[in-house]
């Protein structure tokens, strides 16, 4: 049987310490090959880059740096950097959460949800606190995790996007995606130029109060697997808006 092959990417660039230390304690489960921006790439979502060609670079063994986004890597690593298919990619560490409404923004989510994309079972690992500099923990839990998914392997179309609170946790609990209320804020100045300009901050948010929730588990200091699914239709909504559909069709031509 072939040593399994693990991808590992991430949003925060190819030097940050989140994703040395995961690629470290995913090792011993396998050969790991590291493909990630060349920069930091937070917020990025699953976007590609179409404008422009990609560069890698083999920075050494088993680690490029691409000048591209997460899922630019995944997609670069699996259809032209990897000899073989891997049988698992993980992305992370993330310096801060991913938890909420934040899947649908987050890099570090869209280059696990990629790879799904490619039929390869994947997760993201964040550590939700920007200041924390200890990632052991999270690599540990990470090392577990894969570990697991390799064996077991994971549902059609799904990825795990896991949550680790900073310090030592206390467990690990599978939970629902948290949904928040969020009031945007957006700075307002003037550059040298004497033009306008605007800078989004992350704003205030409300969480809703919810017990099954990765940020409610979070906040218990509890590790949050959230499985995701790369469906995102409102099935419950399907009925009432086919009830629409004969006034959609009034008035179209025939």
């Amino acid at each position: 049987m072939d040593t399994p092959l693990i991808l590992v990417t991430n949003d925060d660039g190819v030097h940050a310490p989140g994703i040395r230390a995961l690629a470290a304690a995913l090792r011993p489960l396998g050969d790991v090959e590291v493909v990630a921006p060349d920069r930091e790439m937070s917020a990025c979502a699953q976007s590609l880059t179409l404008k422009h060609p990609l560069r890698a670079e083999r920075i050494e063994p088993s680690v490029h740096a691409v000048d591209g986004t997460p899922a630019d890597c995944v997609n670069l690593a699996l259809v032209k950097l990897l000899g073989r298919p891997p049988d698992l990619v993980v992305s992370g560490i993330n310096s801060g959460g991913n938890m909420g409404d934040d899947v649908f923004y987050s890099g570090t989510v869209g280059g696990a949800r990629e790879a799904v994309f490619f039929g390869v079972p994947a997760f993201a690992v964040s550590l939700a606190a920007r200041a924390e500099t200890d990632f052991g923990p999270a690599a540990a839990f990470a090392a577990k995790l894969a570990g697991l998914v390799l064996e077991k392997g994971l549902p059609e179309r799904t990825l795990l996007n896991v949550n680790v609170p900073a310090g030592r946790p206390v467990g690990a609990v599978v939970t629902v995606q948290g949904r928040r209320e969020h009031e945007g804020t957006i700075l307002e100045g003037l550059d040298p130029r004497r033009r306008t300009y605007y800078w989004i901050e992350e704003g205030r948010d409300r969480w809703v109060s919810d017990d099954l929730s990765d940020i409610h588990a979070v906040r218990s200091g509890l590790i949050s697997i959230t499985p995701l699914q790369t469906d995102t239709t409102h099935h419950g909504a399907l009925a009432t808006l086919r009830g629409w559909e004969a006034a959609l069709r009034d008035g179209q031509p025939k």
